[in-house]
Order: C-alpha cells, then sequence, then structure tokens
C-alpha cells in the first residue's frame, strides 16, 4: 500500500514537467495522508492536462456511503481493471498524483519504522492514479485512489507494496483513456531508487515538517540497492 507520501515542489516546476497551462493551486507537505485533499493531473475533454484536488480515497460513483473511500485509498494494479469499486475509474478516470517522495512502514518487532522512498537524483515524479466523481447531499465530490503493484528488489525489503511510478515519457499514454495503460502498472526499477529511515513522527499526521524527509538519527544506513 502507499499511505503516506510528501509534494513541496514549487508549483511552476510541477506545470513545466506534468504539461499544465498554469501553476497549481495546491497545499505543499510533507506528510500526506489519506482522506486529505491532494494534487491530481488529468485530461479534459479537450485533450489538455489540467490539475485540481482531489480527495485521496476513491468514493465509486454508484456508493451510497462515502465512508467506503477510507477503504480505497490505494488499489491493486492486478486487479483494478476488474473490480467493481475501480474499473470504471480506470477505464475513464486515470490520473497522475504529483509527488516528490512517498513513505512505506517496515515492520520490526511489530513496530512501523518509516522509510521515505523516491526515484534516484529526481525532485518530482507522478504517482499513478484513478479518479471518479461521487454526487453528496452536499453536491458533487472529486476523489482518487493510487494504485500499487508489487515491490521491485529494493522495496522487498521494506514492504510487500509499492505504488506505481509513471515515468515523465508514458505520461501521455497513461492519460489517454483511448490507450491500454497495462504495461505500465509495473514495479519501478530498484536500481533507480534509493530509500532510507526516517523519524518516527511521519507514524503520526499532526507532524508535518521537513525535517520528516531527513534520515533518522541512529537509522540503518540508506538502501540504494539490495545486498
Amino acid at each position: 500500500m502507499c499511505g503516506r507520501y510528501a509534494l513541496h515542489s514549487n508549483p511552476e516546476v510541477i506545470a513545466l514537467q506534468f504539461g499544465l497551462d498554469t501553476p497549481p493551486e495546491f497545499k505543499a507537505s510533507y506528510n500526506i495522508p489519506p482522506s486529505s485533499e491532494i494534487l491530481v493531473v488529468g485530461r479534459n475533454r479537450e485533450g489538455r492536462r489540467t490539475a485540481g484536488n482531489f480527495r485521496w480515497g476513491l468514493i465509486p460513483n454508484w456508493a451510497k456511503d462515502p465512508a467506503i473511500g477510507n477503504k480505497l485509498a490505494n488499489a491493486r494494479g492486478e486487479t483494478v481493471a476488474d473490480k467493481p469499486a475501480f474499473r470504471k475509474a480506470f477505464r475513464t478516470g486515470r490520473c497522475l498524483v504529483p509527488a516528490n517522495g512517498f513513505y512505506e512502514g517496515q515492520t520490526v518487532s511489530g513496530r512501523k519504522n518509516p522509510w521515505y522512498v523516491k526515484p534516484k537524483g529526481d525532485a518530482l515524479f507522478g504517482l499513478a492514479g484513478i479518479a471518479d466523481r461521487w454526487i453528496g447531499p452536499d453536491g458533487p465530490v472529486q476523489t482518487v485512489s493510487l494504485i500499487t503493484t508489487s515491490p521491485n528488489a529494493l522495496m522487498a525489503t521494506i514492504h510487500d507494496r509499492m505504488p506505481v511510478i509513471i515515468e515523465p515519457a508514458d505520461y501521455g499514454a497513461w492519460l489517454d483513456i483511448g490507450s491500454d495503460p497495462g504495461s505500465l502498472l509495473r514495479s519501478y526499477p530498484d536500481c533507480l531508487m534509493e530509500a532510507y529511515p526516517v523519524s518516527l513522527q511521519v507514524n503520526t499526521p499532526k507532524h508535518d515538517h521537513a525535517k520528516l524527509i531527513e534520515r533518522s538519527d541512529g537509522g540503518s544506513a540508506p538502501l540504494d540497492k539490495p545486498a
């Protein structure tokens, strides 16, 4: 799964990398949990890329109770095209979620120790997402799930899942609802990633500051490839 991530890049940098006409508006954060409003990049009917803030935790358009979104922050890549909760969003609502890094918890002696993970040298990248529009009593709500897949060799030392990372060259193919995106639902190459332990404060959403993405004192050596 992916339960936390960070986004703090300059809006103009995000606009440039994701092909947006104008810099997006969003709240920068170093500890974004599910149920938050998060920045999402998609395509409009004219084919232009647009950005908006969606609730993290997909509510299918047919759902009667929005609380279902609390359980649908992530969608498994292996079943996303077939599961009733996700298949429409996968077919018509594929999107990108800009990120600077994500966190995964490594369970050691019953405690989850957070690790910060990102592509090497990249200050910004895109996570694969799917979005749907739910009509509630107070009007429409745009919601999104992040897609996960099996871990690469690096991530397997930390967790049994990892989010799908879409490379910039594949942004167009992922967003194009006329394409078959199945080949993009793969784990990012472990040789291109780095991970290191960070503060236990990440486990509590109220903590949100730049020191969260720094290597924690007393942690194990940073990982850049499996031994």
